[in-house]
């Protein structure tokens, strides 16, 4: 693994970085495990501890909670309260540039050509875009880059560079659960790799050593266990799930994992035992649930780079390197450009025109900014409050006072709550029974998110409209009506339908 000084690659480098930062400057905003962890951040903070009780729902309140990522949650709020959405955005832009230019370096290094090395980026970045969401795992991105930099490091006879993973574990284990992830790559290194297995070996157990120093102890290994066994996130959380062939990046995704064997079999350069194990082991984890795959393109691209590396040289001969300076100079153009893309940046050049197409991309998305102000200034509506899980994201982040009936915290409600949830969003028969029974007296349904059940709200007398606007809808039970609340001996009439079709059937309930 010779450094390499070649200017020109540089410049490749910056041009596919540009592509990933714009991707990264202009994807909104996601509420799902964004705002709820900005709030437990904020609470982490001003409390001097990590929470231990839910407050943030009033089904589960008082329950025992378990935050595992407090670091990356105190790190969001710190960034959250010193520049706001903006620097949020641009903190994760680099942090995936700085991932996938350690994949690229590793690759480099490791004799992979000028051109391939940066084709098969721009396919990697193209491919695992759909996993770029803010949440906890952005901060472990550059961490296994990193760490799969150095085992190829000692792979290749580096006695030092496995001292670094131990603190690569230490960071690890306090931002995100995917540490374990590290845990695997070294171990499998340990059996198959070629380096000094002693010196890994002591390295190892300094990563396992790591992993207990957390607020939780040896209780990080059981929030892992608990993650991979626990039902409602196994039944309801898609990302659990095995990828399927939907949408351009898993499009690109499986093409690639298609061609890689034919690849392997047809290359000057066959791949290692290590190489092997490690595409296999996690090529099966990335088979076997969606949030697995960045992981698993992180390997394929060195992999792939390496493999293309003998033809390229074949077919293009030595490169030609041209001006450093001017390549240098081009390559920081390339990277600063997209800043200009930056939510609050952007703004002053590309404006909202009357063409609706050429409208300057929303900085967040399915979030109830405007709904949640008009709430804040209407305490006297009477909760409790059922909303979106996106919804419900926000709320916990923005009006802490109005506790949510369900968030998108998979884990910590049941699969009984998490179905109701399901079949009261999809408008099923028996919806207003299930709604009634969460003793919720205000809706906030989402347009995008949950039509089926705005359009079940349409037939029925049970709740009135009371704001609305472009992403969320507001209900209040309709006074006088039944809830199944009523005293007893009170004879309280009132209609539920049952369906969302051209047919409603109507029952009296008293």
């Amino acid at each position: 693994m010779k450094p390499r000084s070649d200017t020109a690659a540089l410049l490749w480098l910056g041009l596919v970085l540009s592509i990933a930062l714009a991707i990264a400057f202009l994807l909104p905003v996601t509420p799902q495990d964004y705002w709820w962890y900005l709030r437990v951040g904020r609470d982490t903070l001003m409390a001097g501890a990590l929470p231990q009780i839910d407050t943030l729902s009033y089904t589960r309140a008082g329950s025992p909670v378990v935050y595992f990522s407090w670091g990356a949650a105190v790190l969001f709020w710190l960034i959250y309260k010193l520049g706001g959405l903006s620097l949020t955005v641009l903190v994760r832009g680099l942090l995936v540039a700085l991932a996938y230019s350690l994949v690229w370096l590793t690759a480099r290094r490791l004799g992979a050509g000028r051109i391939g090395a940066v084709l098969v980026l721009l396919l990697a970045i193209l491919a695992s875009s759909n996993n770029w969401s803010i949440r906890p795992q952005l901060f472990a991105y550059p961490l296994f880059a990193l760490a799969l930099y150095l085992l190829y490091r000692w792979q290749n006879g580096d006695r030092k560079a496995v001292w670094w993973l131990p603190l690569i574990s230490l960071l690890w284990v306090n931002l995100h659960g995917s540490f374990v992830v590290l845990v695997l790559l070294t171990g499998a290194a340990l059996v198959f790799g070629r380096g000094d297995k002693r010196l890994l070996a002591l390295a190892f157990g300094g990563i396992l050593l790591a992993t207990l120093v957390n607020p939780r102890g040896f209780g990080s290994w059981t929030y892992v266990f608990n993650s991979l066994t626990v039902a409602s996130s196994q039944q309801f959380s898609v990302e659990w799930r095995p990828p399927v062939n939907s949408g351009w990046q898993m499009n690109i995704f499986f093409l690639w994992l298609l061609a890689f064997p034919l690849l392997a079999v047809f290359s000057p350069r066959k791949l290692e035992a290590l190489e092997w194990t490690w595409f296999l082991g996690f090529g099966f984890l990335a088979l076997w649930g969606e949030r697995y795959v960045i992981w698993f393109v992180f390997i394929l691209t060195v992999l792939t780079s390496l493999m293309l590396a003998d033809w390229e040289k074949k077919v293009l001969g030595d490169p030609k390197h041209g001006s450093p300076a001017l390549n240098l100079t081009l390559s920081l153009v390339f990277i600063l450009l997209p800043l200009t893309l930056l939510p609050g940046v952007r703004e002053a050049w590309w404006p909202a025109p009357r063409g609706c197409c050429a409208n300057a991309p929303a900085t967040t998305e399915n979030t109830p900014v405007a709904a949640t102000k008009w709430l804040a200034t209407h305490p006297d509506l009477r909760g409790p409050l059922w909303s979106e899980i996106g919804f419900s994201s926000y709320l916990e982040f923005a009006l802490p006072e109005r506790p949510v009936w369900i968030d998108t915290r998979f884990e910590v409600f049941p699969v009984e709550q998490w179905q109701q949830y399901k079949d009261i969003t999809n408008a099923t028969w028996e919806w207003p029974i299930l709604l009634t029974g969460t003793d919720a007296n205000l809706l906030m349904v989402s347009v995008t998110e949950q039509p089926a059940l705005l359009q079940a709200m349409n037939n029925q007398g049970l709740w009135c409209e009371i704001y609305r606007d472009e992403l969320a809808v507001i209900y209040q039970h309709s006074p006088g009506s039944s809830t199944g609340r009523s005293s007893p001996g009170s004879s309280i009439s009132s209609l539920i339908s049952y369906g969302t079709g051209d047919g409603v059937l109507w029952r009296r309930v008293t």
